[in-house]
């Protein structure tokens, strides 16, 4: 089958040519671009918001965009079983929309922080982790000055399985040292409760050629994987 992936793109998005490459060039499934506010869903089997900093931000990370009419179009995609994964401002869409639970705050340092983390796998049924193996360890670059998480229903998070990553040192240990921005209990993404959505705030996109891993991996082709399987199995 053909799959038909849809990159949104908001004022002040830069990280959808990224991603776009990724899609298009290394796993090659066929991507566009699409300005949001002539996003129609139903014409796709899936969506990415890209990073970057939509309109400024000027009041709050991703709180503009959330109200844009692209929004209402990706409700309606995830009503129909198409996946979406919000990256970075992305995510911070997601949860100013509340399609995703809880907040991203500004980092715990308030400074902006460029570096490669490491990712542990919390959880592996949803649309964007279903190659993953649970408990693995992923190497993936984060690039963000608003990016700590909180939610005042972590518990709930827990028990619904919608804590999807969490930021580790290299052996997979939690802790405050291995935490970049000081987000609630570690956490580096979420999901909803169908787990068809997901976000996160390290970028998948820039770790899926081993040229730009310092470690040589390329752990964020994962992500597209399993989304391009998730999409297969659902049709």
């Amino acid at each position: 089958m053909s799959i038909k992936i849809a990159i949104i793109q908001f004022p002040g998005s830069n990280c959808d040519l990224d991603a776009l490459h990724v899609l298009n060039d290394v796993m090659t499934i066929e991507t566009t671009l699409v300005w949001h506010n002539e996003f129609k869903g139903s014409q796709f089997d899936g969506a990415i918001l890209p990073g970057g900093f939509s309109f400024g931000d000027y009041l709050r990370s991703g709180i503009i965009a959330a109200h844009s009419p692209a929004i209402d179009e990706a409700r309606q995609m995830l009503k129909d079983d198409k996946p979406i994964i919000g990256i970075c401002n992305g995510f911070q869409i997601l949860t100013e929309a509340q399609l995703l639970p809880g907040a991203l705050l500004q980092n715990e340092s308030l400074k902006f922080i460029c570096k490669w983390v490491k990712l542990r796998v919390e959880n592996n049924q949803t649309a964007f982790t279903n190659m993953m193996e649970l408990g693995s360890i992923l190497n993936i670059p984060i690039a963000h000055g608003e990016g700590r998480y909180f939610t005042d229903k972590l518990k709930e998070l827990q028990d619904n399985n919608q804590i999807v990553f969490k930021y580790v040192d290299n052996n997979g240990e939690m802790g405050e040292y291995s935490n970049p921005n000081g987000s609630l209990a570690n956490i580096a993404g979420v999901c909803d409760l169908e787990q068809k959505c997901v976000g996160l705030m390290p970028h998948p996109e820039r770790a899926s050629e081993s040229i730009l891993s310092p470690e040589k991996t390329i752990h964020g082709k994962l992500f597209f994987e399993s989304m391009k399987n998730f999409i297969e199995k659902r049709v």
